[in-house]
């Protein structure tokens, strides 16, 4: 059964960090030596006051100086556990609030980031309008999605065994590489849209079935855990790794 994508992320993420961690994990199999983070690090146009919105963990701040680039950071995420452990990052201000309703005034910030959150939201076109109104003539957006084909090899696991909720997708919305560009668009200039050139190259079924567990819904079944195993270490003896497709962007625009 579908859930709507706000109510996904209320299941998922209101008071654990543990799924995103588990899910953040399994790109540490990652075929380009440079990670994300520290690819986003080098792409995005941060200056003065900077606004994270679902900023999660807070794990890009761990690769991003934002005090030794004299940064002021405002991190936001609607979950109450994900703003216990963003309130230790050091010389962030954390507010826990709606992405669609940001209590900031107008031309609050000269950087806004939204990194991999806008499928979360019922309403992800009301964000880019909030993003709009905090930000400062001039400033900058960010925001990385992933496009429809990313993790296909991922979701096809759970198709195969009777759980096709088991995917990444089933509780999102549209907003992806395909749409997001054009959305945004709307609302600012200078779009401009970025690939991360990466796949994951998985050695054991491990990393896999935990990502696996971390999905929302009915836990699977004996039967539907042995069968997933099957399939992915029938996948890692015939090729040596579990191959999966990535297709993450960023895309920045200006106010």
């Amino acid at each position: 059964m579908r859930m709507t994508p706000s109510a996904h992320a209320t299941s998922q993420y209101a008071t654990t960090t543990r799924n995103l961690a588990t899910r953040i994990a399994l790109h540490d199999y990652g075929t380009n030596p440079q990670g994300w983070f520290d690819w986003l690090d080098e792409r995005l146009p941060l200056a003065g006051d900077v606004l994270e919105v679902g900023a999660g963990t807070g794990k890009l701040w761990g690769h991003v100086d934002h005090l030794g680039r004299g940064l002021n950071l405002t991190l936001t995420d609607f979950s109450p556990a994900m703003c216990t452990q963003l309130l230790t990052i050091p010389g962030a201000c954390v507010q826990q609030c709606d992405a669609t309703n940001l209590p900031f005034s107008d031309a609050s910030f000269d950087t806004v980031i939204a990194n991999h959150m806008l499928y979360h939201l019922d309403d992800p076109v009301a964000a880019l309008r909030e993003f709009a109104r905090v930000l400062r003539p001039g400033g900058r957006l960010a925001v990385a999605v992933n496009g429809r084909d990313h993790l296909d090899e991922l979701n096809a696991i759970g198709s195969a065994i009777g759980r096709p909720d088991v995917a990444l997708g089933f509780n999102q919305n549209d907003a992806t590489a395909e749409t997001a560009p054009g959305w945004m668009a709307s609302h600012f200039t200078d779009v401009s849209v970025e690939r991360y050139p990466c796949d994951l190259d998985i050695p054991t079924s491990e990393p896999i079935l935990a990502y696996l567990a971390s999905m929302p819904g009915e836990p699977l079944t004996p039967e539907q855990w042995s069968a997933a195993r099957d399939l992915i270490e029938a996948r890692i003896d015939a090729e040596g790794v579990f191959r999966v497709r990535k297709h993450a962007v960023l895309i920045t625009a200006a106010r």
